[in-house]
């Protein structure tokens, strides 16, 4: 019998022939690059979703930040249900959900509505990408081969959050809904692949599924977010509640890490984190694109509402981040067996810090070559840190534990992403709002509104318009300058800290 005559046979055996694994590897890939492009696409269309909407500033932070803080707990929520119920059904449903989702937002009339609609994208995601990882290995069984394909997975994971800007940049020019609507056609073509090609994976249904964990995990990160969020402007509660509700969510997360270490198949597993080399990783990712994801958005603002780039252009103006960090992954791969995992991943922070300082000394004017060389700095930078935090997280552990150590290394991702925004944005919004002064001819009411976020001072300005709208703007884009050399001095501390403290812990290769 030929292979071929064999292929229907195996199909009905529900296995996967290995003819079809590098398909299922482009399917994948494709599935994550939705989730992970979805992250950021919203960075370059935030002036024309403010002008749309007129969302407050924390509404703006929710929206953009909702879908990554979603996605983070949810990971190794869902990645468990996966190795219970079936791998192949979760994503099924999660392309399912992640497409209705990506409607409702698209056509969402208020700020609040989208922010629920992105709140669901983030839990189809997080259905979608633990999967992804899980799907690989068991389709690539031969070790060198899954070893190029795990190459192939990062670098779409790290590639998608910097492509997502340029991708919204051609689609705001449309409409800022598209920014969403384009995931349903694409979902229409990957669903009917996925259930031709996906195998069916074991199911384990011996595993104990702890649901107040999940709970725990959840309310924690969003409590957290929430109040920080909220401790930065006071839009919906006094900063005292706001603190309260910033260290309840910090006492269920601590809840939660003790209820792992009293379980016997933990959600988390902690005991991973007791390898200093495992913990320095994730810190690696974490905080290499929080920096990334965090930073574009500022920039991308900085583009277009002080400098005055269309959308498109600004997108373009981002490309080099984009080509920098594809061409970073490539030549990390052969940086990293010459220098080690402690010189890569300390030398890629210090790039990015170190691309990061020119912009200190910037006003309102453009620099499009240091502008460019900046924006090299931070993706190559980025990328080759990222690669060396992920091989350092998976060569400190054995084989057995390589899913549970995948699992964390996704949520440091999606949690990185979402702290950036979350963290950097409130930086940015408590110092932009004082830098602000009032403006002879300018109201008090829309002084307060342009004092919320300089898109929405640029909409005021053109309400008002004349010398006095010009005059708004101008104060606001000086403003919002100095809030963002705050953000950067911030970002450059942490990345200048972490990378002395890789340099430090990580031992000799």
């Amino acid at each position: 019998m030929t292979v071929t005559q064999a292929a229907p046979l195996v199909r009905r055996a529900g296995r996967e022939p290995r003819d079809n694994r590098w398909a299922v590897l482009v399917l994948l890939c494709l599935s994550l690059l939705l989730i992970t492009v979805d992250a950021t696409v919203l960075h370059i269309a935030v002036p024309a979703l403010t002008a749309a909407l007129e969302p407050s500033a924390v509404q703006l932070l929710w929206i953009i930040d909702i879908y990554s803080l979603v996605v983070a707990p949810l990971l190794i929520v869902f990645g468990t249900l996966g190795d219970r119920h079936g791998r192949k059904r979760l994503v099924l449903g999660g392309f399912v959900l992640f497409g209705l989702a990506s409607a409702g937002a698209a056509f969402a009339p208020t700020p609040l509505t989208l922010i629920m609609a992105r709140a669901l994208l983030g839990v189809g995601g997080a259905m979608i990408m633990p999967a992804t990882l899980s799907l690989i290995r068991q389709v690539f069984t031969d070790r060198r081969e899954r070893a190029v394909a795990l190459g192939v997975w990062s670098a779409v994971a790290a590639a998608g959050a910097a492509v997502g800007p340029l991708i919204g940049g051609v689609l705001v020019g449309v409409w800022w809904g598209a920014v969403f609507l384009i995931n349903v056609p694409i979902l229409l073509v990957l669903l009917p692949a996925a259930v031709r090609l996906l195998p069916e994976s074991p199911r384990r249904t011996e595993r104990p599924w702890d649901s107040p964990s999940a709970v725990l995990s959840v309310l924690g990160l969003l409590a957290l977010a929430f109040g920080l969020k909220e401790a930065g402007s006071g839009s919906l509660l006094p900063f005292w509640a706001s603190v309260l509700v910033f260290l309840g969510g910090a006492g269920l997360l601590v809840a939660f890490v003790r209820r792992q270490s009293r379980l016997p198949a933990p959600l988390l597993e902690l005991g991973l984190f007791r390898r200093r080399e495992f913990t320095t990783g994730v810190a690696g990712v974490l905080l290499g694109v929080f920096a990334l994801v965090g930073l574009q958005l500022m920039l991308a603002q900085y583009l277009q509402l002080v400098l005055g780039d269309s959308p498109l252009r600004a997108a373009v103006r981002m490309l080099p981040l984009v080509l920098s960090a594809v061409t970073g992954g490539l030549a990390a791969a052969h940086i990293l067996p010459r220098i080690g995992m402690r010189a890569t991943m300390s030398g890629g922070l210090g790039l990015v810090a170190l691309a990061l300082t020119p912009t200190l000394s910037w006003g309102v004017e453009g620099h499009p070559v240091m502008l460019a060389v900046c924006f090299v700095g931070i993706g190559f930078g980025v990328q080759v840190a990222l690669l060396a935090a992920s091989d350092t997280i998976m060569s400190t552990v054995p084989e057995s534990r390589a899913g549970g150590a995948a699992a964390i290394e996704e949520t440091a991702y999606e949690l990185g992403a979402g702290l950036g925004v979350a963290v950097l944005g409130t930086i940015t919004t408590i110092a932009y709002a004082p830098a602000l002064p009032a403006v002879p001819g300018v109201s008090a009411g829309g002084m307060d509104q342009a004092r919320q976020s300089l898109a929405g001072a640029a909409h005021v300005a053109r309400e008002i318009g004349g010398s006095t709208g010009g005059a708004l703007l101008d104060a606001a884009r000086w403003a919002f300058v100095n809030a963002l050399h705050t953000t950067v001095v911030v970002s450059v501390v942490l990345l200048s800290l972490t990378a002395v403290a890789v340099a430090v812990l990580l031992g000799r290769d």
